[in-house]
């Protein structure tokens, strides 16, 4: 199968998310790049609860910070995901092997990054004074719509 898409976690705190959304990756042909540092060891029994049997199966990259991340990929354009962006996930059209980046659980996407991608930088609408919902279910959100757009080829 070729790979859909990319998602890129920044920085991620809690093992059983990236295990849950490790299994997502599985699931839809995706791609997972972590960039460190994780807030927990990849042998984490968490994480392979989450990911159940499904982990050994994942693609699974690493990098040592952002810029290695985007030096790795050829400085991809990356849609960032943000509670301080102002244009909804539904705006973007997502080609194949887009690349989606999450930021990390306690304060999302640093906002010297979050600056260099105005164009690109996406949120998912909330009732006003929620900060955030689960990550695991943030990337479920943003992936199936560019699974949708692209017509969830060689998915059933």
């Amino acid at each position: 199968m070729h790979v859909l898409n990319n998602i890129v976690l920044f920085e991620p705190e809690i093992p059983a998310n990236t295990g849950n959304i490790g299994r997502s990756c599985v699931a839809t042909g995706s791609v997972l790049h972590l960039i460190r540092p994780l807030g927990f060891s990849t042998d984490d029994k968490d994480i392979k609860r989450a990911g159940m049997d499904y982990w050994y199966d994942l693609d699974v990259r690493y990098y040592d910070n952002f810029e290695d991340f985007l030096d790795q990929n050829k400085y991809p354009v990356v849609y960032m995901t943000s509670s301080k962006a102002t244009l909804y996930y539904t705006d973007m059209v997502y080609p194949p092997g887009a690349f989606i980046m999450f930021g990390k659980e306690s304060s999302g996407i640093p906002r010297s990054i979050l600056d260099q991608y105005p164009d690109t930088s996406i949120r998912i609408p909330m009732c006003p004074g929620v900060r955030c919902i689960n990550l695991g279910s943030s990337v479920a959100v943003v992936l199936y719509e560019a699974l949708r757009q692209q017509g969830f080829i060689g998915l059933r």
